[in-house]
């Protein structure tokens, strides 16, 4: 009778697959908000928001937060040429609204945010630090976020926790206000 080696080995690499993947998905919750943005590969503009406004130690000290990320491909679709004046301006209220826009104080997972549109009756809104109100409601099996001009931002990626709150990726820029 042969030793079953190729089904230890399978096991043993399906075993170091787990402990790998285990520790991957682990690390996010060991890093803050900043450290986490600033290693993303989908995240460099807002990274750079962030930084410009000096928000970094709030994200990386303070908390729980929930940010509402918008992904690279979301600022572009915003609009490049605004970011760019933004993020040049000597100015950067109109920045550090925007980029303030995205956060809510506390952590809110998916789940947090789905039970809160049951008590709503399909809707729920959240403050956010800026201090101006963000809608959310469903569309099919996505949770879309509603600002007060109009604009949608479907949540494409959810519940990417930290160690001070959780980060939801979206496909578009929210606006505090017409811009």
């Amino acid at each position: 009778m042969k030793p079953p080696f190729k089904k230890i080995l399978l096991g043993l690499c399906f075993a170091l697959s787990v402990v790998a993947y285990a520790q991957e998905t682990s690390s996010s919750e060991t890093k803050s908000i900043t450290q986490n943005t600033i290693e993303s590969d989908h995240h460099k503009i807002l990274f750079a928001a962030v930084k410009a406004t000096e928000m970094e130690d709030i994200l990386d000290k303070s908390g729980p937060f929930t940010v509402f990320a918008p992904s690279d491909a979301a600022f572009r679709k915003f609009s490049n040429s605004k970011m760019e004046k933004l993020m040049n301006s000597n100015d950067k209220s109109e920045l550090k609204s925007l980029v303030g826009y995205h956060i809510v104080a506390g952590n809110l997972s998916a789940s947090n945010i789905l039970r809160a549109m049951c008590r709503g009756n399909g809707k729920a809104s959240f403050t956010t630090i800026q201090g101006k109100k963000l809608s959310a409601h469903m569309v099919g099996y996505d949770i879309v976020l509603t600002d007060p001009v109009g604009n949608t931002a479907r949540i494409t990626l959810a519940d990417v926790n930290q160690k001070n709150g959780v980060i939801h990726e979206i496909d578009s820029v929210i606006l505090p206000t017409r811009m």
